[in-house]
């Protein structure tokens, strides 16, 4: 698993025990696949697809709820705070095969806030493991509840699958919203704000 130093800075440093099973394990898929493992171009790529699955799902070796709780500060702000258009990268746990799109998340303080750039962080480190897009909408609301136990949260999540547009299906142009809202947002009034405001990116 990547290493993480304390400031939730990511370190591009891997477990050499851990890198080297998932190597084995990649080189006996590219073999039974039909390939030649010990061709040029294929010889370097068990190793550099464990370095990257590693990465991929670094989001194991994160503590989301102390991302925040590093930042909280005490603020008399009574009104919505939105940060959107936070880019999302995860691997769906059904295919193993990549999600991508944006969050757009929004909370109503009662006494604290965070900073802003704690918000992406740990839309991230929920990304970053295997996910359902509608359990990583969750989980974000959850976690930001939990920690700043404001007056209301909302997540929205648009996503294109690519178990969906490579496989399967095959529909290149789909796209995917969840939602999850408590407090405030579950009236129609705060909801319909928050969606006003990041209504140019949604579909």
């Amino acid at each position: 698993m990547i290493k993480e130093i304390r400031s939730y800075n990511r370190i591009e440093q891997y477990d050499e025990e851990t890198t080297t099973i998932l190597a084995e394990n990649y080189k006996s898929i590219i073999a039974n696949l039909g390939e030649n493992v010990n061709r040029e171009g294929l010889q370097k790529t068990p190793e550099r697809a464990a370095k990257a699955m590693q990465y991929l799902t670094h989001g194991y070796g994160l503590d989301p709820l102390e991302i925040l709780k590093s930042a909280l500060f005490t603020e008399d702000h009574k009104q919505m705070i939105v940060v959107k258009d936070i880019e999302v990268y995860s691997m769906c746990e059904h295919h193993m095969l990549p999600f991508f799109g944006k969050a757009h998340v929004a909370y109503i303080p009662n006494g604290k806030i965070v900073g802003l750039s704690k918000i992406p962080r740990i839309v991230d480190a929920f990304a970053r493991r295997m996910q359902v897009q509608e359990r990583l909408t969750d989980e974000i609301k959850n976690c930001i509840q939990d920690a700043l136990e404001p007056l209301g949260v909302a997540v929205v999540i648009e996503a294109q699958h690519m178990c969906m547009c490579m496989r399967g299906i095959q529909k290149q142009n789909s796209v995917t919203t969840t939602s999850s809202f408590n407090g405030a947002f579950e009236k129609n009034k705060t909801r319909k704000e928050f969606i006003s405001l990041v209504s140019n990116k949604l579909s």
